[in-house]
């Protein structure tokens, strides 16, 4: 096995911030040490979406509010497909 070596950081890293009042984690289905993290920033009109792992932010999203809805619409169909089919599972099992 080939080991490459460990490339240097561009910045310092910076230090974790407590969540906004508007906010929430959400943990990995997988377990572990990944979350997302949800944050309201109405003060710049956005929401950010940050992966996080052992505590340390390892990526970041900014939706801005205007985009939310469609993203909310996204989610509630992606949630409603699953229900149904779960349903369906149901009523096939019970025959």
């Amino acid at each position: 096995m080939t080991r490459r070596p460990a490339r240097a950081q561009n910045g310092a890293v910076q230090p974790v911030r407590p969540l906004p009042a508007a906010g929430s984690v959400f943990f990995d289905a997988r377990g572990g040490d990944r979350a997302l993290r949800v944050s309201w920033h109405a003060e710049s009109d956005m929401v950010v979406l940050s992966l996080w792992r052992d505590n340390v932010c390892i990526g970041s999203f900014r939706l801005a509010v205007e985009e939310v809805p469609d993203f909310v619409d996204l989610l509630r169909e992606g949630l409603d497909a699953a229900y149904d089919a779960a349903a369906r599972r149901r009523r096939i099992s019970s025959v």
